[in-house]
Protein backbone atom coordinates (compact mmCIF):
# COMPACT_ATOMS: atom_id res chain seq x y z
CA UNK A 1 0.00 0.00 0.00
CA UNK A 2 1.15 3.31 -1.39
CA UNK A 3 0.57 5.77 1.16
CA UNK A 4 3.18 8.61 0.71
CA UNK A 5 0.27 11.22 -0.43
CA UNK A 6 -1.60 10.46 2.94
CA UNK A 7 1.03 11.04 5.51
CA UNK A 8 -1.09 12.02 8.08
CA UNK A 9 -3.28 8.30 7.97
CA UNK A 10 -3.96 6.52 11.03
CA UNK A 11 -6.06 3.65 11.64
CA UNK A 12 -7.20 0.35 9.93
CA UNK A 13 -7.27 -0.15 6.15
CA UNK A 14 -9.51 -2.14 3.81
CA UNK A 15 -7.66 -3.79 1.02
CA UNK A 16 -9.66 -4.78 -2.03
CA UNK A 17 -9.83 -6.53 -4.93
CA UNK A 18 -11.61 -6.38 -7.38
CA UNK A 19 -15.01 -8.25 -6.94
CA UNK A 20 -18.69 -8.81 -9.21
CA UNK A 21 -21.81 -9.34 -7.16
CA UNK A 22 -23.03 -9.41 -4.02
CA UNK A 23 -25.56 -12.71 -3.09
CA UNK A 24 -27.19 -14.27 -0.14
CA UNK A 25 -28.75 -12.46 2.77
CA UNK A 26 -28.24 -9.98 4.91
CA UNK A 27 -29.46 -8.66 8.66
CA UNK A 28 -28.11 -5.03 9.09
CA UNK A 29 -27.23 -3.50 12.33
CA UNK A 30 -30.13 -1.87 14.28
CA UNK A 31 -30.92 1.79 13.69
CA UNK A 32 -28.76 3.95 14.94
CA UNK A 33 -30.82 7.24 15.20
CA UNK A 34 -33.34 5.34 16.61
CA UNK A 35 -30.92 3.35 18.98
CA UNK A 36 -29.99 6.80 20.32
CA UNK A 37 -33.37 8.17 21.32
CA UNK A 38 -34.39 4.42 22.65
CA UNK A 39 -31.73 5.38 25.41
CA UNK A 40 -32.46 8.65 25.80
CA UNK A 41 -36.25 8.34 25.88
CA UNK A 42 -36.04 5.14 28.24
CA UNK A 43 -33.54 6.88 30.87
CA UNK A 44 -36.22 9.64 31.41
CA UNK A 45 -39.29 7.84 31.67
CA UNK A 46 -40.92 6.49 34.53
CA UNK A 47 -40.78 2.68 34.59
CA UNK A 48 -38.43 -0.29 33.05
CA UNK A 49 -37.79 0.31 29.54
CA UNK A 50 -36.83 -2.63 27.27
CA UNK A 51 -34.79 -2.05 23.84
CA UNK A 52 -34.03 -5.01 21.65
CA UNK A 53 -32.28 -4.65 18.38
CA UNK A 54 -29.98 -1.72 20.08
CA UNK A 55 -27.03 -0.75 17.82
CA UNK A 56 -24.02 -1.78 19.62
CA UNK A 57 -21.81 0.55 17.72
CA UNK A 58 -19.67 3.14 19.29
CA UNK A 59 -22.32 5.86 18.40
CA UNK A 60 -25.04 4.91 20.49
CA UNK A 61 -22.84 2.97 23.06
CA UNK A 62 -21.67 6.97 24.22
CA UNK A 63 -25.11 7.57 24.41
CA UNK A 64 -26.07 4.87 26.94
CA UNK A 65 -22.67 5.81 28.78
CA UNK A 66 -23.87 9.21 29.26
CA UNK A 67 -27.14 8.44 30.84
CA UNK A 68 -25.27 6.16 33.27
CA UNK A 69 -22.78 9.00 33.90
CA UNK A 70 -25.84 10.98 35.09
CA UNK A 71 -27.10 8.03 37.29
CA UNK A 72 -29.81 5.96 34.73
CA UNK A 73 -29.12 2.14 36.16
CA UNK A 74 -29.09 0.61 32.66
CA UNK A 75 -28.46 -3.02 31.70
CA UNK A 76 -27.15 -4.96 29.18
CA UNK A 77 -28.68 -8.62 28.10
CA UNK A 78 -27.82 -10.44 25.09
CA UNK A 79 -26.90 -9.15 21.85
CA UNK A 80 -28.86 -5.88 21.15
CA UNK A 81 -31.06 -6.09 24.77
CA UNK A 82 -30.86 -3.38 26.78
CA UNK A 83 -33.03 -2.43 30.31
CA UNK A 84 -33.39 0.09 31.77
CA UNK A 85 -34.71 1.15 35.12
CA UNK A 86 -35.81 5.05 34.65
CA UNK A 87 -37.10 6.98 37.27
CA UNK A 88 -38.67 10.10 35.52
CA UNK A 89 -36.43 13.35 34.84
CA UNK A 90 -36.18 14.54 38.37
CA UNK A 91 -33.87 11.75 39.21
CA UNK A 92 -31.37 12.50 36.68
CA UNK A 93 -27.70 14.06 38.31
CA UNK A 94 -25.55 16.26 36.20
CA UNK A 95 -22.36 14.05 35.37
CA UNK A 96 -19.13 14.68 37.63
CA UNK A 97 -17.10 15.27 34.11
CA UNK A 98 -17.50 16.28 30.35
CA UNK A 99 -19.76 13.90 28.43
CA UNK A 100 -17.91 11.99 25.80
CA UNK A 101 -20.22 11.71 22.51
CA UNK A 102 -16.91 10.33 20.39
CA UNK A 103 -18.27 11.22 16.50
CA UNK A 104 -21.80 11.39 17.44
CA UNK A 105 -23.47 14.35 15.90
CA UNK A 106 -27.02 13.21 16.30
CA UNK A 107 -25.66 12.42 20.49
CA UNK A 108 -24.60 15.66 20.74
CA UNK A 109 -27.11 17.57 19.44
CA UNK A 110 -30.47 15.73 20.85
CA UNK A 111 -28.58 15.44 24.30
CA UNK A 112 -27.96 19.59 23.94
CA UNK A 113 -31.73 19.98 23.07
CA UNK A 114 -32.90 17.44 26.35
CA UNK A 115 -30.53 18.64 28.83
CA UNK A 116 -31.22 21.99 28.08
CA UNK A 117 -34.91 21.38 28.29
CA UNK A 118 -34.17 19.83 31.79
CA UNK A 119 -31.98 22.66 33.73
CA UNK A 120 -29.44 19.80 33.64
CA UNK A 121 -25.88 21.62 33.51
CA UNK A 122 -23.24 19.68 31.88
CA UNK A 123 -20.55 19.96 29.16
CA UNK A 124 -20.28 17.63 26.08
CA UNK A 125 -17.26 17.15 23.49
CA UNK A 126 -16.43 14.49 20.89
CA UNK A 127 -13.59 13.47 18.60
CA UNK A 128 -11.78 15.70 16.72
CA UNK A 129 -14.42 15.24 14.00
CA UNK A 130 -17.39 15.80 16.01
CA UNK A 131 -15.47 18.91 17.81
CA UNK A 132 -15.36 20.27 14.27
CA UNK A 133 -19.03 20.39 13.27
CA UNK A 134 -21.49 23.05 13.32
CA UNK A 135 -23.49 23.65 16.27
CA UNK A 136 -24.87 26.88 16.33
CA UNK A 137 -27.88 25.73 14.22
CA UNK A 138 -29.17 24.27 17.52
CA UNK A 139 -27.45 26.88 19.70
CA UNK A 140 -29.18 29.87 18.32
CA UNK A 141 -33.45 28.05 18.57
CA UNK A 142 -32.00 26.81 21.91
CA UNK A 143 -31.07 29.96 23.30
CA UNK A 144 -34.02 32.11 21.76
CA UNK A 145 -36.16 29.70 24.81
CA UNK A 146 -33.83 30.56 27.31
CA UNK A 147 -31.25 28.35 27.25
CA UNK A 148 -27.39 29.12 28.10
CA UNK A 149 -25.38 26.80 26.12
CA UNK A 150 -21.70 28.08 25.62
CA UNK A 151 -19.67 26.73 22.47
CA UNK A 152 -15.88 26.75 20.92
CA UNK A 153 -14.87 29.21 18.48
CA UNK A 154 -16.89 29.35 15.57
CA UNK A 155 -19.90 27.86 17.18
CA UNK A 156 -18.11 24.46 17.45
CA UNK A 157 -18.25 21.83 20.35
CA UNK A 158 -17.23 21.44 23.24
CA UNK A 159 -21.07 22.37 24.45
CA UNK A 160 -21.72 24.22 28.00
CA UNK A 161 -25.28 23.82 29.23
CA UNK A 162 -25.38 25.79 32.39
CA UNK A 163 -28.69 25.80 34.33
CA UNK A 164 -31.17 28.63 32.80
CA UNK A 165 -34.46 27.53 34.32
CA UNK A 166 -37.27 26.56 32.59
CA UNK A 167 -37.19 27.87 28.95
CA UNK A 168 -39.77 28.89 27.17
CA UNK A 169 -41.91 27.42 24.10
CA UNK A 170 -40.59 29.14 20.71
CA UNK A 171 -41.98 28.75 16.88
CA UNK A 172 -39.17 28.43 15.08
CA UNK A 173 -38.92 28.18 11.29
CA UNK A 174 -35.76 26.19 10.24
CA UNK A 175 -33.80 27.67 7.52
CA UNK A 176 -32.58 23.83 6.79
CA UNK A 177 -34.14 20.35 6.19
CA UNK A 178 -32.33 18.44 9.50
CA UNK A 179 -34.21 15.91 11.80
CA UNK A 180 -31.29 17.19 13.97
CA UNK A 181 -32.22 20.12 14.59
CA UNK A 182 -36.27 19.51 14.50
CA UNK A 183 -35.89 17.16 17.10
CA UNK A 184 -33.50 19.20 19.55
CA UNK A 185 -36.03 21.59 19.54
CA UNK A 186 -38.32 19.51 20.35
CA UNK A 187 -36.78 17.98 22.97
CA UNK A 188 -36.05 21.01 24.64
CA UNK A 189 -39.63 22.00 24.20
CA UNK A 190 -40.91 18.86 26.06
CA UNK A 191 -40.23 20.58 29.20
CA UNK A 192 -40.51 24.33 28.21
CA UNK A 193 -43.13 26.79 29.62
CA UNK A 194 -46.18 26.60 26.25
CA UNK A 195 -46.10 24.76 23.09
CA UNK A 196 -43.06 24.70 21.30
CA UNK A 197 -43.82 24.52 17.28
CA UNK A 198 -40.91 23.82 14.59
CA UNK A 199 -41.35 24.30 10.84
CA UNK A 200 -39.36 22.45 8.33
CA UNK A 201 -38.66 23.96 4.59
CA UNK A 202 -38.69 19.60 3.58
CA UNK A 203 -39.61 16.72 5.02
CA UNK A 204 -37.15 15.09 7.36
CA UNK A 205 -36.69 11.87 9.62
CA UNK A 206 -39.67 11.67 11.89
CA UNK A 207 -38.53 9.04 14.69
CA UNK A 208 -38.46 11.63 17.56
CA UNK A 209 -41.94 12.21 16.89
CA UNK A 210 -42.76 8.57 16.73
CA UNK A 211 -41.26 7.24 19.49
CA UNK A 212 -42.23 9.79 21.71
CA UNK A 213 -45.68 8.80 21.34
CA UNK A 214 -44.80 5.25 22.11
CA UNK A 215 -43.69 6.43 25.35
CA UNK A 216 -47.04 8.14 25.89
CA UNK A 217 -46.22 11.61 24.61
CA UNK A 218 -48.56 13.80 22.58
CA UNK A 219 -46.69 15.41 19.54
CA UNK A 220 -48.52 17.26 16.87
CA UNK A 221 -47.76 17.10 13.39
CA UNK A 222 -49.42 18.90 10.27
CA UNK A 223 -47.83 18.50 7.11
CA UNK A 224 -43.98 20.11 7.26
CA UNK A 225 -44.90 21.36 11.05
CA UNK A 226 -44.73 19.23 14.68
CA UNK A 227 -45.42 21.13 17.96
CA UNK A 228 -44.87 19.80 21.74
CA UNK A 229 -46.50 21.02 24.61
CA UNK A 230 -44.10 21.18 27.58
CA UNK A 231 -44.90 19.94 30.88
CA UNK A 232 -45.40 16.27 29.32
CA UNK A 233 -43.86 12.65 31.53
CA UNK A 234 -42.53 9.44 29.23
CA UNK A 235 -43.95 6.36 30.60
CA UNK A 236 -41.85 3.36 30.07
CA UNK A 237 -42.65 0.81 27.05
CA UNK A 238 -40.82 -1.72 25.34
CA UNK A 239 -39.83 -1.52 21.59
CA UNK A 240 -37.88 -2.98 18.72
CA UNK A 241 -35.06 -0.90 17.19
CA UNK A 242 -35.16 -2.20 12.92
CA UNK A 243 -32.34 -2.66 10.62
CA UNK A 244 -31.05 0.61 9.61
CA UNK A 245 -31.88 1.71 6.21
CA UNK A 246 -28.76 3.76 6.38
CA UNK A 247 -26.29 1.27 6.83
CA UNK A 248 -28.40 -1.48 4.15
CA UNK A 249 -27.35 1.57 1.80
CA UNK A 250 -24.05 0.11 1.08
CA UNK A 251 -25.47 -3.21 0.10
CA UNK A 252 -28.58 -1.83 -1.90
CA UNK A 253 -25.97 0.02 -3.95
CA UNK A 254 -23.64 -2.88 -4.09
CA UNK A 255 -26.36 -5.44 -5.48
CA UNK A 256 -28.60 -3.15 -7.76
CA UNK A 257 -25.36 -1.77 -9.26
CA UNK A 258 -24.14 -5.18 -10.54
CA UNK A 259 -26.01 -7.39 -13.01
CA UNK A 260 -25.66 -11.35 -11.53
CA UNK A 261 -26.25 -10.19 -7.61
CA UNK A 262 -29.22 -11.42 -5.79
CA UNK A 263 -29.02 -9.95 -2.46
CA UNK A 264 -31.51 -10.08 0.50
CA UNK A 265 -31.61 -7.83 3.64
CA UNK A 266 -33.78 -8.70 6.32
CA UNK A 267 -35.72 -6.36 8.83
CA UNK A 268 -35.02 -3.43 7.37
CA UNK A 269 -36.60 -0.45 9.13
CA UNK A 270 -38.87 1.60 6.08
CA UNK A 271 -40.15 5.09 7.81
CA UNK A 272 -41.31 6.55 4.99
CA UNK A 273 -38.55 9.72 5.84
CA UNK A 274 -35.74 7.75 5.22
CA UNK A 275 -36.29 5.38 1.96
CA UNK A 276 -34.93 8.30 -0.09
CA UNK A 277 -32.43 6.09 -1.35
CA UNK A 278 -34.87 3.01 -2.65
CA UNK A 279 -36.28 5.96 -4.52
CA UNK A 280 -33.29 7.31 -6.01
CA UNK A 281 -32.01 4.06 -6.63
CA UNK A 282 -35.47 2.95 -8.64
CA UNK A 283 -35.49 5.60 -10.69
CA UNK A 284 -32.02 4.69 -11.55
CA UNK A 285 -33.15 1.44 -13.12
CA UNK A 286 -32.64 -0.61 -9.94
CA UNK A 287 -34.93 -3.61 -9.05
CA UNK A 288 -35.74 -3.86 -5.78
CA UNK A 289 -38.54 -5.53 -4.25
CA UNK A 290 -40.03 -4.73 -0.81
CA UNK A 291 -41.57 -7.92 0.62
CA UNK A 292 -42.61 -9.04 4.38
CA UNK A 293 -44.30 -5.33 5.45
CA UNK A 294 -45.02 -5.08 8.96
CA UNK A 295 -44.86 -2.83 12.00
CA UNK A 296 -42.16 -3.27 14.55
CA UNK A 297 -42.22 -0.82 17.25
CA UNK A 298 -44.42 1.58 15.95
CA UNK A 299 -42.05 1.44 12.65
CA UNK A 300 -42.80 -0.06 9.20
CA UNK A 301 -39.99 -2.88 8.57
CA UNK A 302 -39.83 -5.11 5.87
CA UNK A 303 -37.62 -7.54 3.54
CA UNK A 304 -35.86 -5.81 1.06
CA UNK A 305 -35.23 -8.18 -2.31
CA UNK A 306 -32.41 -6.64 -4.53
CA UNK A 307 -31.47 -8.24 -8.07
CA UNK A 308 -28.56 -6.90 -9.96
CA UNK A 309 -29.08 -4.59 -13.37
CA UNK A 310 -27.70 -1.58 -15.25
CA UNK A 311 -28.31 1.09 -13.53
CA UNK A 312 -28.38 4.71 -15.77
CA UNK A 313 -27.92 7.84 -14.81
CA UNK A 314 -30.41 10.45 -13.86
CA UNK A 315 -31.17 14.09 -12.36
CA UNK A 316 -31.78 12.95 -8.31
CA UNK A 317 -35.01 15.00 -7.49
CA UNK A 318 -34.04 17.81 -5.30
CA UNK A 319 -37.51 16.63 -2.81
CA UNK A 320 -35.89 13.57 -2.50
CA UNK A 321 -32.70 14.71 -1.17
CA UNK A 322 -33.62 15.17 2.19
CA UNK A 323 -34.75 11.44 2.51
CA UNK A 324 -31.85 10.12 1.46
CA UNK A 325 -29.36 12.59 3.17
CA UNK A 326 -27.02 10.10 4.97
CA UNK A 327 -27.03 7.62 2.20
CA UNK A 328 -25.62 9.74 -0.95
CA UNK A 329 -22.07 8.46 -0.12
CA UNK A 330 -23.25 5.14 -1.32
CA UNK A 331 -25.75 7.15 -4.07
CA UNK A 332 -22.21 8.76 -5.82
CA UNK A 333 -20.75 5.24 -5.51
CA UNK A 334 -24.28 4.01 -7.34
CA UNK A 335 -23.57 6.90 -10.11
CA UNK A 336 -19.89 5.83 -10.61
CA UNK A 337 -21.47 2.78 -12.24
CA UNK A 338 -24.42 4.10 -14.02
CA UNK A 339 -24.78 4.36 -17.69
CA UNK A 340 -24.80 8.31 -18.74
CA UNK A 341 -24.57 10.98 -16.11
CA UNK A 342 -25.85 11.64 -12.61
CA UNK A 343 -26.13 15.26 -11.08
CA UNK A 344 -27.04 15.46 -7.68
CA UNK A 345 -28.14 19.04 -6.24
CA UNK A 346 -29.49 20.60 -3.01
CA UNK A 347 -27.63 18.36 -0.94
CA UNK A 348 -25.09 21.69 0.58
CA UNK A 349 -25.88 19.63 3.96
CA UNK A 350 -23.59 17.09 2.98
CA UNK A 351 -20.79 19.52 3.46
CA UNK A 352 -21.26 19.63 7.24
CA UNK A 353 -21.79 15.91 8.34
CA UNK A 354 -18.88 13.78 9.80
CA UNK A 355 -16.54 15.10 7.08
CA UNK A 356 -17.43 17.59 3.88
CA UNK A 357 -18.99 14.44 2.30
CA UNK A 358 -19.59 15.81 -1.12
CA UNK A 359 -15.20 16.62 -1.35
CA UNK A 360 -14.18 13.26 0.27
CA UNK A 361 -16.30 11.35 -2.31
CA UNK A 362 -15.62 13.69 -4.94
CA UNK A 363 -11.53 13.52 -4.07
CA UNK A 364 -11.72 9.50 -3.88
CA UNK A 365 -13.79 8.62 -6.39
CA UNK A 366 -11.64 10.29 -8.86
CA UNK A 367 -8.83 8.79 -7.31
CA UNK A 368 -9.77 5.62 -8.22
CA UNK A 369 -11.28 6.75 -11.69
CA UNK A 370 -14.71 8.26 -11.53
CA UNK A 371 -15.74 11.19 -13.90
CA UNK A 372 -16.55 13.77 -10.79
CA UNK A 373 -17.42 17.13 -10.85
CA UNK A 374 -18.23 18.36 -7.00
CA UNK A 375 -20.19 21.34 -7.30
CA UNK A 376 -21.33 23.75 -3.94
CA UNK A 377 -24.64 21.69 -3.39
CA UNK A 378 -23.74 18.27 -5.16
CA UNK A 379 -22.02 16.79 -8.03
CA UNK A 380 -21.93 15.73 -11.76
CA UNK A 381 -21.13 12.20 -11.93
CA UNK A 382 -20.63 10.65 -15.36
CA UNK A 383 -20.55 6.95 -15.15
CA UNK A 384 -18.50 3.79 -15.70
CA UNK A 385 -15.49 1.48 -14.53
CA UNK A 386 -13.64 2.32 -12.24
CA UNK A 387 -9.50 1.55 -12.26
CA UNK A 388 -8.78 1.26 -8.81
CA UNK A 389 -6.58 3.19 -6.26
CA UNK A 390 -6.11 4.76 -2.76
CA UNK A 391 -9.28 6.94 -1.10
CA UNK A 392 -8.92 7.92 1.82
CA UNK A 393 -12.36 8.27 3.85
CA UNK A 394 -10.85 11.32 5.81
CA UNK A 395 -12.34 9.13 8.93
CA UNK A 396 -16.04 8.82 8.03
CA UNK A 397 -17.82 5.96 8.39
CA UNK A 398 -20.17 6.38 5.34
CA UNK A 399 -17.74 7.36 3.06
CA UNK A 400 -15.61 3.96 4.09
CA UNK A 401 -18.41 1.92 3.59
CA UNK A 402 -19.19 3.39 0.48
CA UNK A 403 -15.72 3.33 -1.34
CA UNK A 404 -15.52 -0.53 0.01
CA UNK A 405 -18.71 -0.99 -2.23
CA UNK A 406 -16.76 0.78 -5.40
CA UNK A 407 -14.38 -2.72 -5.90
CA UNK A 408 -17.89 -4.15 -7.44
CA UNK A 409 -17.37 -1.84 -10.37
CA UNK A 410 -13.26 -1.74 -10.29
CA UNK A 411 -10.90 -3.52 -12.64
CA UNK A 412 -7.97 -3.13 -10.13
CA UNK A 413 -7.37 -3.28 -6.70
CA UNK A 414 -8.71 -0.21 -4.03
CA UNK A 415 -7.45 0.69 -0.76
CA UNK A 416 -9.92 2.44 1.74
CA UNK A 417 -7.89 4.30 4.39
CA UNK A 418 -8.80 5.42 7.64
CA UNK A 419 -11.61 3.20 8.25
CA UNK A 420 -12.05 2.87 12.21
CA UNK A 421 -15.30 4.92 12.69
CA UNK A 422 -16.99 2.38 10.38
CA UNK A 423 -17.60 0.64 14.28
CA UNK A 424 -19.50 3.74 15.24
CA UNK A 425 -22.41 2.82 12.81
CA UNK A 426 -21.49 -0.71 11.36
CA UNK A 427 -19.92 -3.16 13.80
CA UNK A 428 -18.62 -6.02 11.78
CA UNK A 429 -18.98 -4.30 8.18
CA UNK A 430 -16.11 -6.00 6.48
CA UNK A 431 -16.83 -9.76 7.58
CA UNK A 432 -20.66 -9.36 7.16
CA UNK A 433 -19.52 -7.64 3.08
CA UNK A 434 -16.94 -10.55 2.63
CA UNK A 435 -19.77 -13.30 3.12
CA UNK A 436 -21.65 -11.65 0.71
CA UNK A 437 -18.88 -11.62 -2.12
CA UNK A 438 -17.12 -8.74 -1.45
CA UNK A 439 -12.67 -9.44 -1.67
CA UNK A 440 -12.02 -7.34 1.68
CA UNK A 441 -9.60 -7.53 4.15
CA UNK A 442 -9.35 -5.54 7.20
CA UNK A 443 -5.97 -4.10 7.99
CA UNK A 444 -4.90 -2.47 11.36
CA UNK A 445 -3.23 0.76 11.61
CA UNK A 446 0.35 0.34 10.48
CA UNK A 447 1.26 3.80 12.66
Amino acid sequence: MNTETFPNVTGKTFQLAPASTLTGSVQVPGDKSMSHRSIMFGAIATGVTEVSGFLEGEDSLHTLDAFKSMGVKIERGGPGEVTLYGQGVAALKPASEAIYLGNSGTGMRLLTGLLAGMDIPATLTGDASLTGRPMRRIVDPLSQMGAKIGTGEGGTPPLVIAKSGTLSAIEYVCPLASAQVKSAILLAGLHASGTTTVHEPAITRDHTERMLRGFGVDVTVNGLTASIVGGQHLTATSLTVPGDISSSAFFLVGASMTPGSKLTLTGVGMNPSRTGVIDILRLMGADIAIENQRITGGEPVADLQVTGSKLKGIAVPEELVSLAIDEFPAIFVAAASAEGQTIVTGAEELRVKETDRIQVMADGLRALGADITDTPDGARITGGRLSGGTADSCGDHRTAMSFAMASLISDGPITVLDCDNVNTSFPGFAQIAKRSGLNIQELPASN
